[in-house]
């Protein structure tokens, strides 16, 4: 009875149409669900017949119910739970009653189940249905139960996983028998609802089960690929592009549920079915033109792409490598994913370059063709794209060099083996680019593609690729210097050739002064591995091993030490790089990191020479140790004493000690001398000495302390020997006496014993030189003797510059010894062959010029003068001035070098007494010597760097010709002084100085700061540090100092740079304050025009970041906003000051178009590139006044018409004197030469017509940017005079005079019957 009261009440609601309200649909639907679990048949099968009669409005009111949006979608999802149900139940009439509008609805309401409803929405939707009332309490009812998102997984009115689950299920029951091939929209609509759910089923993560989710959907998919829902093919395209946002997605199950259903549902049934593969082949490639631009979302992309690759079958693969090769040509976004791919094609898919294969499938390999493409999109235009095929290639390089049969095939590909001749060069041209690129995204890849050919290589690189990475130890970036910091010390631990160590040694340990702390760190680190643990092995494998004895001493030495230790040590005590290796030692001794076994190989290595050396019954006074062991033995013996051997120490100063000696006798065998040698290794080996003397036994101290005291007074030592002698005896003192008290009292005593001796020799020296006026000039005969009194006079004088010498080396130990005898006789040295009558009279031996009889006394007389004054600052203020003075007028370079150093160290002690000295230091910046320039650079910027000078008056304007000396040392010290540290410490320096130091280095006095006619020595020194002409070679120079400072200055600099430009220089020739007529004022405006031309002080849009961020992609948030509002600001700015530029440039064009200057070329050459820079500015000033327009386009088309006639003429003129220059002329050829003089004027009418063209075309190019695509009007509609044909009919209308002016006006006539 209850049966039939339902199956009433059914057909009843459909008959009614379902009702006015969701109620009513409510319980319609809950009666059929109840009366479809009956098991009475008989009842089912009246209902059918009844609702047979009735099934239009059934499926009506129950599409209609499935469309439902309240509750959140539940009573819609209820409904087609009951239509599907109503759809499998037995004995159904499915065809009756299956509609594809139901079914759409049905789909449509598993969508909207799935979206989550907000308050708002579900009072909106519901609001359209028309009872508001109840409607509003649904809707209430739903905001309360959507509070609950991550609760019970069935609540009142919210999500029903288990409701989901059976609407799905039983959907993929109906499918199995509803066969959708007669309603393509409903099974397209079913694919993309499916392929829907994984995205939107993320927000219910928490409440359903989302693997069995998955397991249905792919059922479902994998149910409508069977035939009878129609071709098969179609059906799967349409699956894989539903599933297209789920394959581009980020790392999900979604995203692998996708992966999977292609590449083995799909692909399995592909494998059988041409057509199926096909679709997946097509799919790749669909994924390609549907990948983001955005880094990490193309990721994602080329993983999906790849994975479906890895589906697929090689011969599909083939044709994906293919397409992916084309891709490298096409567009940039095609491009960049093309280099993408190439790294992960090539190490997924097996045998890259054909090595397992015949000989002919290396030349035919795949890989091979991937690898150049990857090579030529190294060369990208795109910064981005060049970076990431540097990198992914490395990443090529690393996984193919792993396999030794790919490395042969790689070294061809590449370039790097002379059995393929087209290769050669290529990748190591490329490299020398991409190092230097002027993106650091691109020269931070070119550097790690260096460092993974390194393996490939065995570090054995071109002397340029070399030469490159030790210069880009020097790049700006941090992040780059730690790059080329990496890249080259990979180089030396593979490789030990000479080249790869001297490189490596004079490129990274200097980078122990960077300011950057990490890199510091990490040049400590690799010096620590890669020099001296290379050391400690030498060392210890000396002393486990006995070298076999060979007939060639020097192949046995090197035979010691596998590892190129005898290079590595070789190259440390060189004079550049030695003052890093001491840093570095001192550095790492300080954090106790210097091991005892370093200082134990360097005297095994030390022994093992000697021994060797003496083994081969060699002399052992002409045996020398290792260079550079001694050296660094002293400097690690400061952190290591205990680790170093008195024994050791003693024998082999006696040996040293001995074998100077024997030097001084002479050698009777006549083996050259290794006197030098020996110098350094007595100075390095009293060096160490110096540093275990409190290790050492208190008797063997005092031994050598009263040696070193006899060889001192001796005065024959060299100079570096004397400074060693002298420190080594002070801490000698120090082991000998019990406290510092006694140790002082021992110092002073010996001091005033040594400068008593020293003063008396000097003396000597000085009486006899001004007694006896001999001359050194005139060469006297061997064994004559007038030879011997010459020898004789040149031990006086070595002994007097030694004993003058030693006076400075003491008094820099004990400041306190009493100089009153020392400073009258160094007074009269220097100041000997004075005219200072009064100065005669009280020294008579003033009247001799030491300068010309003895130069390295007087020379040495200076140095020690100075080593006086740093003791005492009363002598000090005296001696300052004759120093200036002797540093300006002196003509000897190593005076000069040594002065620049006693400056420099004046200002450090007496900063307030040698300020005013400072332009006079600033001079031999100019200097004619490049050490006494490179010495004076160095030792100013230190000061300047220590606040000792400040960057102020003519310093940072002199400084600025060192980025264009003639050195190349000299240039790369100021390049890094002014990219790096000047960057950072004075960031405004460049802006505030440009404009003057484009008249300084003019040598214009027009200038504000530089109006001083009438001094004319002013003049000459500002013209030392000027660069002045009009040629080509200087103005180079100019616009390359130009261009560092741009380079330094930020994005509101560079704006405010081109205002005062205009507003100093250009107005300033508007005027009349600067005179153009003048050469220097011609030089400043020409200057002003190339440099408001070039790209660097040009400020595009996206100049806003760092450099490293605009070459990198957006990452959107916060920085988009503020870049955004940076765009708009800059914009407002560039627009006000294009508007206020533009009428001077006016101005000043018809000023020099009336006094016929050249100078008028440059400047529509500037103007030409601040129509097109600023063409969306200029285009709101020209709209309003449309004639300065047509005067702007018309005097620019003429500029350019005699630009392009001038290159043609020129064309023209080396045509023909290739034609006049054969070697032989035949009476033919003459008759033909005759006949090109004749056509030489066709020839430059056609040049010249053709150069109109040229003309008119760049103007109209320029005037459709600047009308934004507008075109240029014909000049027949300018206000311009026009000269009309002869042939062209009646001239009535036109005056002669105005025929005549036209003439006049006109660049080029020709008649119309030339043309």
């Amino acid at each position: 009875m209850d049966e039939e009261l339902l199956l009433a009440r059914i057909i009843a609601g459909i008959e009614g149409g379902g009702g006015d309200d969701e109620s009513s649909y409510h319980e319609l639907v809950t009666d059929l669900k109840s009366l479809l679990e009956t098991d009475d048949d008989e009842i089912l099968e009246r209902f059918y017949g009844r609702l047979s009669s009735v099934a239009s409005s059934f499926l009506r009111c129950f599409s209609a119910a499935m469309d439902s949006p309240v509750e959140s979608g539940r009573l819609a999802i209820l409904a087609s739970d009951a239509y599907l149900c109503l759809l499998l139940s037995t004995n159904c009439p499915v065809f009756t009653f299956f509609s594809p509008v139901a079914f759409l609805s049905l789909l449509g309401s598993i969508r909207r189940y799935l979206k989550r409803r907000h308050r708002n929405d579900s009072e909106t939707a519901a609001s359209s249905q028309g009872n508001k009332k109840k409607r509003g309490r649904g809707s209430k009812n739903n905001a309360r139960n959507l509070g609950h998102e991550d609760g019970d997984e069935m609540e009142e009115g919210g999500f029903d996983a288990k409701l989901l689950f059976r609407v799905l299920e039983l959907l993929g029951s109906v499918l199995s028998f509803v066969h959708l091939d007669r309603f393509p929209d409903s099974l397209k609509s079913l694919v993309q609802t499916v392929s829907e759910i994984p995205l939107l089923a993320l927000e219910h993560s928490g409440v359903l089960n989302y693997d069995r989710l998955m397991e249905i959907c792919g059922r479902i998919l994998g149910g409508v690929l069977n035939s009878d829902h129609g071709d098969t093919a179609i059906t799967a395209a349409e699956i894989s592009k539903s599933l297209t946002p789920l394959l581009l997605m980020g790392k999900h199950q979604a995203r692998s549920f996708a992966l999977g259903f292609v590449s083995r549902k799909i692909m399995g049934l592909g494998k059988d079915n041409s057509e199926l593969k096909k679709v997946v082949s097509n799919l790749s490639k669909f994924l390609v033109h549907k990948a983001p631009e955005k880094a990490e979302p193309r990721g994602f992309a080329v993983e999906a792409i790849m994975e479906i690759v890895k589906a697929m079958e090689a011969e599909d693969q083939s044709e994906f490598v293919e397409f992916v090769m084309k891709m490298g040509q096409g567009k940039s976004n095609f491009r960049i994913l093309a280099v993408d791919l190439i790294p992960l094609l090539m190490s997924s898919l097996g045998n890259p370059l054909g090595v397992v294969s015949s000989e002919n499938g290396v030349q035919d390999s795949w890989g091979l063709g991937c690898l150049n493409a990857l090579v030529q999109r190294c060369s990208d235009s795109n910064t981005l794209i060049r970076a990431r095929a540097l990198s992914n290639l490395a990443q090529v390089v690393g996984f193919l060099s792993g396999d030794e049969r790919s490395r042969s095939v790689l070294k061809q590909a590449l370039g790097f083996s002379g059995e393929i001749s087209e290769g050669n060069g290529i990748v190591t041209d490329l490299l020398k680019k991409r190092c230097v690129d002027e993106k650091a995204a691109t020269r931070r890849a070119a550097l790690l593609l260096v460092t993974k050919l390194t393996s490939l290589l065995g570090g054995c690189f071109d002397a340029s690729i070399l030469k490159t990475m030790g210069t880009s130890c020097s790049d700006p970036l941090i992040s780059i210097r730690k790059a080329a910091i990496s890249a080259l010390s990979e180089a030396f631990r593979i490789c030990t050739d000479e080249n790869v160590t001297t490189e490596w040694l004079h490129s990274v340990p200097r980078m122990i002064m960077d300011n950057e702390t990490s890199i510091q760190e990490e040049c400590e680190n690799v010096f620590h591995e890669l020099a001296l643990e290379r050391i400690s092995r030498a060392g210890s494998a000396l002393s486990r091993d006995s070298a076999s004895s060979s007939r060639d001493a020097d192949r046995d030495i090197e035979a010691l030490f596998p590892e190129g230790v005898l290079v590595l040590l070789k190259e440390l005590c060189n004079s550049e790089v030695s003052p890093w290796v001491k840093k570095i030692c001192g550095s790492l001794g300080k954090k106790k990191q210097l091991k005892p076994r370093v200082a134990l190989a360097l005297q095994s290595i030390i022994k093992e020479s000697e021994s060797l050396w003496l083994g081969r019954s060699m002399p052992i006074n002409k045996w020398t140790a290792p260079a550079g062991a001694w050296f660094l033995l002293s400097e690690v013996s400061v952190y290591l004493p205990k680790s170093v051997e008195w024994e050791f120490l003693h024998h082999h100063w006696q040996l040293l000690d001995k074998n100077d000696l024997q030097d001084e006798e002479g050698d009777e065998e006549g083996v050259e001398c290794n006197s030098s040698t020996w110098a350094g290794d007595r100075v390095c080996l009293l060096q160490t000495i110096s540093n275990v003397s409190l290790q050492l036994p208190p008797e063997p101290a005092a031994d050598l302390a009263d040696n070193l005291l006899k060889k001192i007074e001796k005065f024959n030592l060299h100079s570096a020997e004397v400074d060693a002698h002298v420190k080594a005896l002070k801490t000698l003192c120090l082991r000998k006496a019990c406290t510092s008290e006694k140790s002082d009292v021992l110092v002073k005593k010996w001091v005033e014993q040594v400068l008593s001796k020293a003063s008396k020799v000097t003396e000597k020296y000085i009486e006899g030189v001004s007694s006896n006026n001999h001359s050194f000039v005139t060469p006297a005969t061997l064994g004559s003797r007038r030879s011997k009194r010459l020898g004789s006079v040149s031990q006086k004088l070595s002994k007097a510059v030694t004993a003058v010498y030693t006076i400075g080396s003491c008094l820099i130990i004990y400041p306190s010894a009493d100089t009153t005898k020392i400073v009258p006789l160094l007074h009269t040295v220097i100041t000997s062959g004075n005219s200072d009558s009064k100065l005669k009279k009280k020294f008579p031996q003033a009247n001799v010029c030491m300068k010309q009889k003895a130069p390295p006394f007087y020379s040495q007389s200076w140095l020690t003068m100075a080593k006086l004054c740093l003791a005492d600052g009363k002598l000090a203020k005296r001696y300052i001035p004759l120093f200036a003075q002797e540093l300006e007028k002196s003509d000897c370079a190593a005076l000069r070098n040594n002065l620049v150093v006693a400056m420099t160290d004046f200002c450090v002690h007496y900063t307030a007494m040698i300020e005013c000295y400072i332009p006079k230091i600033t001079k031999r910046l100019r200097d004619p010597c490049e050490v006494v320039r490179r010495q004076t650079f160095i030792l100013l910027s230190r000061l300047l760097q220590r606040d000792y000078v400040k960057w102020r008056g003519v310093l940072f304007l002199r400084f600025l010709l060192s980025l264009v000396d003639e050195s190349e040392k000299i240039r790369r010290l100021a390049d890094f002084l002014f990219g790096n540290i000047l960057k950072v410490k004075a960031p405004l320096l460049a802006y505030n100085s440009f404009v003057e130091a484009i008249y300084v280095l003019n040598d214009c006095h027009a200038h504000t700061g530089h109006s001083n006619p009438d001094s004319k020595q002013s003049r000459t020194k500002d013209q030392a540090f000027s660069i002045r002409g009009n040629d080509e070679r200087a103005r180079s120079k100019r616009m390359q100092i130009y261009i560092t400072l741009l380079k330094q200055m930020a994005p509101e600099h560079l704006l405010a740079t081109f205002a005062k430009l205009c507003a100093e220089v250009l107005a300033a020739a508007s005027d009349g304050m600067l005179n153009i007529e003048d050469v220097t004022g011609q030089s400043v405006l020409q200057d002003a025009f190339q440099i408001l031309a070039c790209k660097e002080i040009r400020l595009s849009v996206s100049r806003g970041a760092s450099s490293e961020t605009v070459e990198m992609e957006e990452e959107g948030g916060d920085s988009n906003a503020a870049a955004a509002k940076g765009r708009a600001i800059t914009q407002a700015v560039r627009k006000g000051l294009i508007q206020n530029t533009i009428p001077i440039f006016i101005e000043l064009k018809r000023l020099l178009e009336s006094k016929n200057s050249p100078l008028t070329g440059s400047l529509m050459d500037c103007l030409r590139v601040l129509l097109k820079d600023y063409k969306n500015e200029i285009e709101e000033m020209l709209v309003a006044d449309k004639q300065l327009q047509k005067e702007l386009v018309y005097d620019m088309q003429k500029h350019e018409a005699a630009k392009a006639r001038s290159m043609a003429s020129q064309g023209v003129a080396c045509g023909t004197s290739h034609r006049n220059g054969e070697p032989e002329q035949t009476p033919a050829a003459a008759a033909a030469s005759e006949e090109n003089v004749r056509d030489s004027g066709l020839e430059s009418r056609v040049a010249s017509a053709a150069a109109d063209a040229v003309a008119a075309k760049a103007a109209r190019s320029v005037l459709r940017e600047v009308n934004g695509g507008a075109a240029t009007p014909p000049l027949s509609a300018m206000s311009v005079p026009k000269l009309r044909s002869s042939r062209g009919g009646s001239q009535s209308g036109r005056p002669s005079a105005d025929v005549l002016e036209s003439l006049r006006r006109r660049p080029t006539f020709m008649s119309d019957d030339e043309n």
